[in-house]
């Protein structure tokens, strides 16, 4: 990589900043290593390619210093992390801190930087973004219903022990209302959940193209050619249709002899390997992937409210009293609010923080509002 000209000599303060790029390329080239060894395939090929290309960010710091490369410097805490959780445990968690960090380059205010480095950059992100995606599509139907089942579990029973805690009943009836919350909270959430995939799975499969459709294509009527209309009826215009079904049936009629039984083994009769629904007569269930099945969302939406709505009950059931079982269930929701909330943001690749205290401001907005009115309906006894 070509080291731009410089018009003065590198002062202390530019080999300080030079050799702190040098230590985080080769540290970010590192984690895409170590990233890399823990897939296969294509998004291996993807990771170590990202992992060259911080190479030869890093060999164009080496060439500005010269003689003057010194001791390794340290990498700071956020590029330490990232390799930390690369090398142990390598999820869609640590792609979406990446995607992050390279959205974070200091390369476009850099003077010292090329234009192709901050490009680079750039799209290093986009690239990142994409391999992240992956895996928050594969995470998308359990394990949203696992996030969120928590935190509503965590904000519903909050909200229902401050509230009744505040009308002055004794602490055996706010145990029992929080048991009572729990249980029904949990059970109305998974057979919610289950409910909602499994309609959704079989709006799908109503959606879904018949892959069985393909074995009559080799005996439609070319002169009439139904196939037309199939494309027409998935939003293709008439003029492409009609091209299109008239090449699904050109490819038929060539990979007949070769395929030995046309209506099973033609391939794909659309030409689109990527089984787009407007381009193939039969079709494929991938879209089931990122919904998860019914079964599976229940049980994780019922275990994990259930888990978030244990929190607000656990120092009644330690046997705390009063003002110190408020006070200490508030703290608790509070942490797990904001544990959530930063998982959340680290999945769609927002600022955990940002995301943390959002979910911490809502939970505690509706558990003030049930105290309340816990204040204004409550009772005399204790």
């Amino acid at each position: 990589m070509s080291v731009p000209p410089r018009e003065r000599p590198a002062s202390g303060a530019d080999l300080r900043r030079w050799r702190q790029h040098l230590a985080d390329e080769r540290a970010e080239a590192a984690v895409y290593r170590d990233l890399a060894a823990r897939r296969g395939g294509e998004e291996r090929e993807i990771l170590l390619a990202l992992a060259e290309a911080e190479d030869r960010h890093a060999a164009h710091w080496e060439a500005l210093l010269g003689e003057d490369v010194g001791r390794p410097r340290r990498v700071d805490l956020r590029t330490r992390v990232l390799a930390f959780l690369a090398r142990h445990f390598g999820s869609v968690f640590v792609l979406a801190l990446v995607q992050r960090a390279e959205a974070r380059s200091p390369y476009e205010t850099d003077a010292d930087a090329t234009a192709a480095m901050a490009a680079d950059e750039r799209i290093h992100g986009e690239v990142v973004r994409g391999l992240a995606t992956r895996g928050r599509n594969r995470l998308s139907g359990t394990f949203r219903a696992a996030v969120f089942g928590a935190n509503d579990g965590l904000v519903s029973n909050l909200s229902l022990v401050l509230g009744i805690s505040a009308s002055g009943v004794s602490n055996r009836t706010v145990l029992l209302t929080g048991v009572a919350g729990l249980l029904a909270g949990a059970l109305s959430m998974g057979a919610g959940e289950f409910v909602s995939v499994r309609s959704q799975r079989e709006l799908l499969e109503a959606s879904t193209p018949d892959p069985q459709a393909r074995r009559a294509v080799p005996h439609l009527d070319v002169d009439a050619n139904e196939l037309t209309l199939v494309y027409r009826a998935r939003g293709m215009s008439e003029a492409d249709a009609a091209a299109h079904a008239a090449e699904v049936l050109r490819e038929h009629r060539l990979a007949a002899p070769a395929a030995g039984d046309a209506g099973e083994d033609a391939g794909n009769p659309g030409g689109n390997s990527g089984g787009d629904a407007r381009g193939d007569v039969g079709g494929d269930v991938d879209a089931h992937e990122a919904v998860g099945t019914g079964l599976g969302a229940a049980a994780s939406s019922f275990c994990f409210f259930a888990s978030g709505a244990l929190v607000p009950v656990l120092p009644h059931l330690l046997g705390l009293r009063g003002t110190s079982a408020l006070v200490s269930a508030v703290v608790l929701v509070g942490l797990s609010l904001l544990a959530t909330g930063a998982v959340v943001g680290l999945l769609s690749g927002g600022p955990p923080l940002r995301r943390g205290l959002r979910q911490l401001a809502i939970g505690y907005a509706a558990a003030a509002v049930t105290y309340g009115l816990g204040l204004l309906f409550g009772t005399s006894t204790a």
